[in-house]
């Protein structure tokens, strides 16, 4: 993958984060502050609890890092799999933001 394929690929999934934060915000009571800086996105819950999620362009993964610990992503040409086989990133987004919020959330590609 070349570094602007990783970019595109890299800024959709950021976008797609910003935005679904946004939509949970409109129709729950999930309350999600998220706030971009770069290719940094800061998810901080009402209990104080944060995700951080960035990207890490030279290796060409995107990082998440929750209370359950952090992981390293890197695209298929399908879809951001964890690069120690513990899943895909929209999965691990959900089971850890849907836990830090209290409440289900179903983040998707």
């Amino acid at each position: 993958m070349t570094d602007s394929e990783f970019m595109n690929h890299a800024e959709a999934l950021l976008r797609a984060v910003e935005q679904q934060c946004d939509q949970f915000n409109d129709e729950t009571e999930a309350d999600i502050d998220n706030q971009r800086v770069g290719g940094m996105i800061t998810l901080t819950f009402p209990n104080r609890t944060q995700i951080v999620i960035n990207l890490q362009k030279p290796l060409h993964e995107v990082w998440l890092a929750s209370r359950t610990g952090g992981y390293h992503f890197r695209f298929d040409g399908v879809q951001w799999q964890d690069t120690k086989g513990q899943g895909e990133f929209w999965g691990r987004l959900r089971d850890d933001a849907s836990a830090q919020a209290g409440l289900a959330l179903h983040f998707s590609s």
